[in-house]
């Protein structure tokens, strides 16, 4: 497929699911009928120190985004958006909490803050104070609880798939959130792209974060196809599972597949950019694939200097829970950091939005 072909796709593409092949499709089934189906819990590792320039806010939002919770907390405040600092994006149709920083350098909160927000739907649950701005990033996972209903809950195979998923983990893929509603920020990326990018504001950086994302979905889907998604080929970039220590395995042996069968490391995949891949032999072979089939994309990133990166091709659900209900069904699991939790439930229900 060539990069003009991306006119051509329908949203959102048609990316292999790993339990088809076991299971066939999945049974219809909805989800995020309203925010309160959809809870997300921000894990920190850390708390704020107790003092510092900066005041640190545990907030819960419900139908908004992390940016727009953000300029509400800049604006009582009277600070720059820049002076606001949160970990990560967390979904808007939902019920999310996370931490907010604010710069108050010399000052105290405005009166009234927790109040203001609360009257705008954002509870103040926790607060303190902290000598640095919050980076994105800095958070180690996003524990989520998510409500089914729907046709696919009468449906003994969802148990199945779900029972499959935790013991041989979920494909690492971008959530359809990341490409925008018709894939329309990956469109907006290669017009980006072809012209010569330059950062204008952050939603230009997004774009580069679109086009990244669907080069290694892409790389994903075909490691899916032929099998090998999940285990380790001559050449593999592993890595750990829950950290970002990577190694090259020249040719798997007994003791590494073993730990790969167990979820301690994972095969990965490249986000494209500048700089040569570490990966060797039959797994280099496979990524070669992408520039040939999306030049201008993959070239484009490269002249914009974002440099090379590697993704786990897949996820370890940690502390997962089913809880069947009355016509419903709730998921519970806990994923590191920048993945998706529609890539879980792609694998159990069929939804036009996944």
């Amino acid at each position: 497929m060539s990069d003009a072909a991306l006119d051509a796709i329908d949203w959102p593409p048609a990316w292999p699911r790993v339990l088809d092949a076991e299971f066939g499709p999945p049974t219809p089934g909805d989800y995020r009928a309203s925010p309160e189906d959809f809870r997300v819990d921000e894990v920190l590792d850390f708390v704020p120190e107790g003092e510092g320039e900066h005041l640190w806010l545990f907030i819960e939002k419900r139908d908004q985004t992390t940016a727009m919770a953000a300029r509400e907390l800049a604006r009582l405040c009277g600070a720059s958006p820049r002076e606001v600092g949160y970990a990560g994006m967390k979904d808007r149709v939902a019920v999310t909490r996370q931490w907010l920083s604010v710069q108050l350098p010399g000052r105290e909160a405005p009166e009234g803050l927790a109040e203001a927000l609360g009257e705008r739907g954002i509870r103040v649950l926790d607060q303190g104070r902290h000598p640095r701005k919050l980076k994105r990033g800095v958070h180690r996972a996003n524990r989520f609880r998510l409500r089914i209903t729907g046709a696919a809950v009468g449906d003994p195979a969802l148990e199945a798939r779900w029972a499959r998923l935790v013991e041989q983990g979920v494909a690492n893929v971008f959530g359809p959130q990341r490409f925008g509603l018709g894939g329309r920020n990956l469109l907006r990326a290669r017009a980006l792209l072809a012209r010569g990018w330059r950062k204008r504001d952050d939603r230009d950086g997004m774009l580069l974060s679109a086009a990244r994302s669907f080069l290694f979905n892409e790389g994903l889907a075909e490691r899916i196809r032929d099998g090998s998604w999940h285990r380790l080929l001559p050449g593999e970039v592993a890595i750990l599972d829950g950290t970002a220590s990577q190694f090259t395995v020249e040719l798997p042996d007994a003791e590494l597949e073993a730990r790969a069968a167990r979820l301690d490391l994972h095969p990965s995949g490249v986000l494209w950019g500048l700089g040569d891949s570490v990966a060797v032999g039959e797994a280099r072979a496979r990524e070669t694939h992408l520039p040939e089939r999306y030049p201008g994309l993959c070239d484009g990133l490269e002249r914009a200097g974002v440099r090379l990166a590697r993704r786990a091709l897949r996820l370890r659900l940690a502390e997962p829970e089913l809880a069947p209900g009355e016509d419903e069904l709730w998921l519970s699991f806990t994923l590191p950091r920048g993945a998706f939790a529609t890539g879980v439930l792609r694998e159990l229900i069929a939804h036009p939005t996944l």
